[in-house]
């Protein structure tokens, strides 16, 4: 790009850090400092307000860049995550929703100590629920410094850390000045501009093949190399028993690990009952599908037009293709209509990806907060400080996400996504399921659920291919690869729901009848909900 292309991003970029901050701002003077206020935004959110906030924290660098990137490098096979992502919200909308809304009240570990002792279980839920904040942290963190190196055309480390550490700057903003209501307000803001890019995006490449979808496909097949097989299942996942593996495994980690992912489940807090809960699942599920279905297009769009090569060339792992085909659909890199196409596609990217962060770090930061810090103090203590940590809190979690990011620069942000969403499935899912459905349930099945799922998880990706033993792996010259799959989903899943099981058998407490019915029908009515 010139230099006065880069500007006119650099000027799209500021005016939308701009626009974000002085939300920040507005609220910040409107607030009343209460626990309430900051993790929930007082629950005044409507519907279709908290619907569209949910699609914008859903909507990461993943779906925008990772998947349409994996789409045009891998063709048939990058829909598995698009298929994932979907399907994760019917679970989410008949089993999630508006039970969780009525059952807490801030996070994961409000559902769960409703029945059992506090402290042990709150301990094992915030820790569960930190990991995941921070492994999805670190997937949009590195879709920040692609996407910011290739419009400074520099991709040097120097570029990408500049980029992870702003951006990790300004979500600690979002959060310690704006909480929860300034947050919700800028996932909106970046839902509609999202989805207003992808609708321009899809139109123009359709456009381009006259609305014909089977054009498009063929183009993209002959401009893949691989011909037929680029529209057939096993490009990817079809290289032998450990690809196929890691195919069901990644399917399991995407369809159960929304229903785990802290910064999703707070989400249904905000509003003020739990119809309206399930009402903004619905909105949300609406926003996002229509989304994912202009992503397979943007994805065969950029193999066709841009190419495989052109892609793999600009970053390895495809996280740049939508950025590319833009400049391709508004005339060419070096053309105004290019350059201000593709100046658009790359703050819309970026608001993306500040928005998201800016929502997981909240969840993550209230469950240091209201879970790890308030069960090791005194009630009176916690009421006065809570907030105040949080804020540190934010501070904290940003400072790890920094460093994970740079580390993992080099990979797939969907595919970094993919392990959050099996450490959610495997540690958040099964205490979160047995909790509401199961009446034997104990403490120490909790805990042990808790624990069972998200140690092996962790275990196993440090084992993996993903940690050492193969050239895109974060430590390349190194090899302590023992397990063989990428995404561990297919082992940890099964043992979180064993590990659950099993401490709850061998428990020596007695469930309590009462507290399992009063649970039933608040969750099932609503009865003394917050």
């Amino acid at each position: 790009m010139t230099s006065e292309h880069q500007t006119l991003a650099l000027i799209l970029f500021s005016l939308f850090i701009a626009v974000t901050l002085g939300i920040t701002t507005w609220v910040s003077r409107r607030r009343h400092g209460s626990t309430e206020e900051f993790y929930a935004g007082g629950r005044l959110f409507s519907p279709m307000e908290n619907g569209f906030a949910i699609a914008g924290d859903y909507m990461s660098a993943a779906s925008f860049l990772g998947v349409s990137g994996l789409i045009s490098l891998f063709g048939y096979d990058g829909l598995l995550y698009l298929i994932g992502f979907l399907v994760a919200w019917l679970m989410v909308l008949f089993l999630v929703a508006e039970l969780v809304r009525n059952c807490g009240r801030f996070t994961l570990a409000d559902v769960v100590v409703a029945r059992m002792s506090e402290r042990p279980v709150r301990i094992a839920a915030g820790s569960s629920s930190v990991v995941v904040s921070v492994l999805y942290l670190v997937a949009q963190m590195v879709g920040a410094g692609s996407l910011v190196g290739l419009l400074l055309s520099d991709t040097g480390p120097a570029a990408r850390t500049l980029t992870v550490v702003g951006v990790g700057a300004l979500m600690v903003v979002y959060v310690a000045f704006g909480g929860m209501r300034a947050t919700t307000w800028i996932q909106i803001v970046k839902a509609v501009l999202l989805i207003g890019g992808a609708i321009t995006l899809t139109v123009l490449v359709l456009l381009r093949f006259h609305g014909d979808l089977d054009r498009l496909l063929a183009a993209a097949a002959e401009r893949s190399g691989h011909g037929a097989r680029f529209l057939s299942p096993g490009l990817k996942y079809g290289g032998g028993w450990t690809a196929r593996l890691d195919f069901m495994s990644l399917g399991l980690a995407l369809v159960l690990g929304t229903a785990g992912l802290p910064h999703i489940l707070s989400r249904f807090y905000t509003v003020p009952t739990a119809r309206a809960a399930r009402r903004s699942a619905v909105w949300a599920i609406g926003l996002i599908g229509g989304f994912y279905l202009m992503t397979i297009v943007l994805g065969f769009g950029a193999a066709a037009l841009v190419g495989p090569d052109a892609v793999r060339a600009s970053s390895a792992s495809g996280n740049t293709a939508v950025p590319l085909l833009a400049g391709i659909l508004g005339g060419g890199a070096d053309s105004t209509g290019g350059a201000v196409l593709f100046a658009l596609v790359a703050a819309i990217a970026f608001a993306t990806i500040l928005a998201v962060v800016a929502g997981i770090t909240l969840a993550s930061s209230a469950s240091v907060a209201h879970d790890l810090y308030a069960s090791l103090r005194r009630r009176r203590a916690r009421q006065r400080s809570e907030v105040a940590v949080a804020r540190v809190a934010a501070v904290g979690i940003g400072a790890v996400a920094i460093a994970l990011g740079l580390l993992a620069q080099d990979l797939n942000v969907a595919f970094l996504v993919g392990l959050a969403f099996a450490v959610a499935a495997s540690a958040n899912l099964p205490v979160l399921l047995y909790s509401l459905f199961w009446r034997g349930f104990t403490t120490r099945g909790a805990v042990w659920s808790v624990y069972g799922g998200l140690v092996p998880a962790l275990l196993l990706v440090a084992l993996s291919p993903v940690v050492s033993g193969s050239p895109g792996s974060l430590f390349p010259g190194l090899d302590f690869q023992y397990f063989p799959l990428q995404n561990p989903g297919i082992v940890s899943i099964p043992l979180g729901f064993l590990a659950g099981w099993l401490g709850t058998v061998t428990s020596a407490e007695e469930p309590d009848e009462r507290k399992y019915a009063q649970t039933e029908v608040r969750s099932l009515t609503g009865a003394g909900a917050v």
